[in-house]
């Protein structure tokens, strides 16, 4: 850590040489040469000689897409550059003496930027001024704002709503069928989807294959979740409230501020929801493969979830080439449930032998905080640049339950003592992320990067379970642990990237050491890994990449990739605490887990349409998981039983654990299509069809097993624009429609399951200002998980919910007025937003 911050601090030192100086001033507008709408959030450079070289002088565009360059020398010709995401940049000189002066301002009028084709990067393949998806042949993105029927909810909610991303029962999201790792800008992060505001998120980016730029511990691709924070000039915000049922409440507050040198952003968030998620289960247990009873469970979970949030930072421009930005985030929350369980067992011949009733009350909090320093300095270009950040954060959970078991014999009379038990845990973690990357783009296709990266988290658990007796006498379970492990990964990486006719191809390799140390205070029992172990284990470390793409026309991409990636177990998985809040369906972690290695191979081809009307990609894959972290789940052992029997778990409960399985083979294809029908309606489809072979042994038992699936989800966008009618004009509507096929497990399969979204969204106001929008998720209420589970020892049919259906109504706003402050400082003082160094030329 401490060369990290030194070479932080002289990066700061070094580049800290500041003046101020007048000229004249230009300005302008940035544009789609297509559809002639503005582009807000693109970047004018204005270049020219200086006594001591080269001056650069540059603006962000607005949200009308104008701009205004200040401090420029008064010279007959100077060199403008305009970039903007997702359109090629231009690059041309002009001549001042062309164009009219008013004073000591000139006007150059429009800049039209044309749609960008031929990168490695994103490729938008929308006609809207902010497109809502931009798929580029390694990448995704999504503008949430664009996706109204996630407004007013929560990360949760976002990730249902895109294509390639699933999202279970317990709204755990998954990229192609396989775990992806969540980054907030671009840097890991404790907090859970369901604690971020979806208000709060800019877009989302999806890279299924990183390169070895990228954190090797991402086998299942990442998720990248970028937060609001705007950079245009004055004063700007967007505020938002909604409700709805069940107990729906969210309410959502944007700001920033920008003038001359400095960019100041705030935001602050709450959202509520309650609604009660059912569960059923359907069991047989066998010996030998002869069914000796039977079990039905029916779960009804009253749940509340609320969270608030505030974030807050502050951009610092020391020219127009570097800048030092910080960020702070508060997260805090709360969850409560009640739950009743109703139980029924069936001896052999169906016939019931006695009733069960769980009741279960669960109160929990949360708090979490997340700062952030961050360096960039570019140099004679935006494509060579030098960046450097610490992230650190922290943040705890404390949760206590109470649970009653009830038995009854058929008559109503008791069948076994009335059990109690009491759980209280508290858990604290911290995270420390330091990072250094440069790269330099020599030219169109010649590029190189490299940088280090340091990742240090330290978690500690203390979990207590209680049975209580008649008297109120507690005695403390084995249930009970007091877990603590530290987690360190050092790493470094080189990319190095070029071409050759109309090939490009980047080739990379990343090192990372790493270490888990992991003790179970109580017992004094260690566990962990460290990899490599020694120079024998050195292939364990180097994790490398290459793409190679080629160029067939302006409109059509092809590219091969190939990278290894590493899945380090969580937290969870290596707890050994037993979860016995189903006491039929138990669940522990295992100590004794390795990381597994994934390589991973891709396919992919891409085709823009004619007239920006849309685009196409398709991709074929194959994934190999050596050591694949697969959940194994088997009757509980007698012995362990015996130690649990106070807490009222079934004997013939199902016991969750994870191992180490042999590998898992992952072959698939992938296809997204999108199409803008007319100007008002589009559509999105994709879907990913995979067959996977499992090879695991637990002992003697075999867990073998291979199967097909596929899922398919289809996104929708109508938009009314017409004069002939205020109450239709600028009305909106989006359908979202989401299946997920069965999939096959180790001794089982995941059921299919369905759900639709539909949202409605009228804009009004000058400029669109305010919205109001209207969305149910889960207009069907269909989407719940189910799981198969058949083996010789028991078959079990079961399905669970983890949200409802919600709806929800919300309002936005937005306001500021950026010319407005603009002409208030040209007014007040002639300085620039950016003053140049000492012996610049004005």
């Amino acid at each position: 850590m401490k060369p990290f911050l030194l070479s932080l601090q002289f990066i700061l030192i070094s580049s800290f040489l500041l003046a101020q100086n007048t000229g004249i001033t230009l300005t302008g507008i940035v544009m789609d040469s297509a559809t002639q709408k503005a582009l807000p959030g693109s970047t004018v450079t204005i270049s020219f000689k200086g006594q001591s070289g080269t001056v650069n002088r540059s603006d962000i565009s607005n949200l009308d897409g104008k701009f205004i360059v200040e401090n420029i020398a008064s010279k007959n010709e100077v060199t403008l550059q305009v970039t903007s995401i997702g359109y090629a940049a231009i690059s041309k000189k002009i001549n001042l003496t062309n164009y009219v002066k008013n004073g000591n301002a000139i006007d150059i009028g429009p800049l039209n930027l044309s749609v960008q084709t031929n990168t490695l990067q994103s490729v938008v393949v929308s006609t809207q001024a902010v497109p809502a998806m931009k798929f580029g042949i390694d990448s995704k993105i999504f503008n949430v704002e664009k996706n109204i029927a996630a407004q007013g909810g929560t990360g949760v909610d976002v990730m249902k709503n895109i294509p390639s991303v699933s999202v279970d029962a317990e709204g755990n999201v998954q990229l192609r069928n396989s775990t992806p790792q969540i980054f907030i800008d671009g840097r890991p992060t404790i907090l859970t989807l369901d604690q971020i505001a979806a208000d709060d998120i800019a877009r989302v980016e999806l890279i299924t294959n990183p390169s070895a730029k990228y954190d090797a511990s991402s086998s299942g691709g990442i998720i990248n979740i970028i937060l609001k924070k705007n950079k245009t000039i004055g004063l700007n915000g967007i505020a938002s409230v909604g409700g709805g049922t069940p107990g729906v409440l969210n309410g959502n507050l944007n700001l920033n501020y920008r003038a001359k040198k400095f960019n100041f952003f705030a935001s602050a968030n709450y959202n509520r929801g309650e609604g009660t998620a059912t569960e059923k289960t359907y069991r047989e247990n066998k010996d030998k493969g002869l069914i000796t009873d039977y079990f039905n469970q029916s779960t009804d979970n009253n749940r509340l979830r609320q969270f608030h949030s505030v974030r807050f930072g502050a951009d610092y421009f020391l020219d127009d080439k570097t800048t030092l930005s910080f960020m702070q985030g508060f997260h805090n929350g709360k969850f409560a449930s009640d739950q009743k369980q109703n139980q029924e067992f069936y001896d052999a011949d169906k016939v019931l032998d006695h009733t069960g009733v769980r009741l279960a009350t669960s109160d929990g909090n949360f708090n979490r905080s997340s700062s952030r320093l961050s360096f960039e300095r570019k140099f004679d270009s935006p494509d060579n640049k030098l960046s450097a950040d610490i992230t650190y954060n922290t943040g705890g959970r404390d949760n206590s339950d109470y649970i009653v078991n009830n038995f009854y014999n058929p008559d109503g009379s008791a069948y076994a003592p009335v059990t109690r038990v009491r759980n209280s845990g508290l858990t604290d973690e911290y995270q420390v992320v330091g990072q250094i990357d440069y790269s330099h783009k020599i030219n169109d296709n010649k590029r190189i990067e490299f940088g280090v990266r340091s990742f240090y988290n330290h978690n500690k658990s203390n979990f207590a379970t209680y049975s209580i007796d008649q008297a109120e006498n507690e005695t403390k379970l084995p249930l009970s642990n007091n877990v603590k492990y530290t987690e360190k990964v050092n790493a470094g990486y080189f990319n190095y990237a070029n071409g050759w006719k109309s090939f490009v191809y980047q080739v990379g390799l990343r090192v990372e050491l790493s270490e888990l140390d992991g003790s179970m205070i109580d017992s004094n029992l260690n566990f962990g890994y460290k990899f490599p172990n020694g120079f024998k284990d050195l292939n364990y470390a180097l994790f490398p990449s290459f793409f190679l793409t080629k160029h067939i026309s302006e409109s059509e991409d092809i590219q091969f990739n190939y990278s290894k990636r590493i899945r380090r177990p969580r937290f969870w998985e290596v707890n050994p605490f037993i979860d016995i809040d189903d006491p039929l369906n138990i669940s522990q972690g295992n100590p004794a887990l390795k990381p597994e290695y994934t390589n991973s191979f891709e396919l992919n081809y891409y085709k823009r349409f004619a007239e920006n009307s849309g685009s196409f990609l398709g991709v074929i894959y194959f994934k190999n998981n050596v050591g694949d972290v697969t959940e194994y789940s088997d009757t509980i052992p007698q012995s362990l039983y015996e130690q649990l029997n106070n807490a009222a778990v079934s004997p013939n409960a199902i016991l969750s654990t994870f191992i180490n399985a042999g590998y898992e083979d992952r072959w698939g294809a992938e296809l997204t299509l999108q199409k803008n029908i007319t100007k008002a309606l589009d559509f999105t489809f994709n879907t990913n069809m995979q067959y996977s072979i499992t090879k695991a042994n637990v002992g003697d038992l075999n867990l073998n097993n291979s199967g097909f699936n596929y899922n398919a989800k289809l996104i929708g966008n109508y938009k009314i624009v017409t004069e002939a009618s205020k109450l239709f004009n600028n009305l909106g509507f989006q359908v979202i429609a989401d299946y997920d096929g069965p999939r096959v497990i180790p001794q089982g399969r995941n059921k299919a399951q369905f759900s639709t979204d539909v949202a409605v969204r009228k804009e009004f106001f000058k400029k669109k200002a305010g919205a109001l929008s209207l969305s149910v998720n889960d207009l069907f209420n269909t989407r719940k998980f189910g799981t198969i589970y058949d083996t010789d020892d028991f078959y079990q049919d079961g399905y669970r919910r983890w949200n409802v259906r919600t709806v929800r109504l919300t309002f936005s706003y937005r306001f500021g007025d950026s010319d407005l402050f603009r002409k208030k400082d040209n007014n007040n003082n002639n300085n620039s937003d950016y003053e140049a160094a000492p012996g610049e030329d004005s």
